[in-house]
């Protein structure tokens, strides 16, 4: 087990803040779980899978700053949890994992390691927990705050309205906010899409 743990903390030490490393350690040593580090997935940042033979699997995109990278692992071990409890009787994101998840993070944050912008944004994220960091706009802002980008590219909350901006190899045109997204024209089918407001973008000008 101390070998399984030190193998744990050489890979993990690339990927989560140092004051967490001994807390994502622990959920792996706990639950029996086949944890993969997986590429850039344009959809989701992490997933949780549960499996007939108990070894359940919990994928997170490889890309994340660290802080993201841990809060994602966060939240699918609390998916983990919440499933060994009641065997998926109850809704992914209904009370129970909300229970969890705030379990499981609450602590990291009392150890007052976070970013003070980003404790700040986490301890009001408990207060109303949504089903993923990018669901929660404030949280997913700070957290992008944290990532490096390449200079060209930018937030589609910071373009001007009609602006085009490319993304995932399209063009589009910057039109008007609905909640938490941009109406957006794809320029070649004048096709309408929702857009995130922190969607990161390559501006044409």
């Amino acid at each position: 087990m101390s070998r399984k743990k030190d193998q744990y903390r050489r890979v993990f030490a690339k990927y989560v803040p140092d004051f967490s490393i001994e807390t994502v350690v622990d959920l792996l040593v706990t639950y029996p779980v086949q944890f993969k580090i997986t590429k850039p997935r344009k959809t989701k940042f992490g997933d949780f899978r549960a499996n007939p033979d108990g070894v359940h699997r919990i994928t997170v995109n490889g890309n994340m700053n660290p802080y993201a990278f841990l809060i994602t692992t966060i939240h699918e071990f609390a998916h983990l949890i919440t499933f060994e409890q009641h065997k998926g009787k109850v809704r992914p994101h209904g009370k129970e994992w909300q229970l969890n998840y705030s379990k499981l993070l609450y602590p990291l944050i009392e150890e007052k390691q976070f970013p003070e912008d980003l404790s700040k944004v986490l301890v009001n994220s408990l207060v109303n927990v949504k089903a993923s960091s990018c669901s929660d706009l404030d949280l997913y802002r700070v957290l992008l705050k944290y990532d490096t980008l390449e200079p060209e590219f930018t937030s589609l909350e910071q373009l001007n309205k009609d602006s085009n901006f490319a993304i995932n190899g399209k063009i589009f045109t910057k039109g008007n906010l609905r909640r938490t997204r941009y109406v957006c024209s794809e320029n070649s089918s004048n096709k309408l899409y929702l857009i995130s407001a922190l969607a990161q973008v390559k501006e044409i000008v």
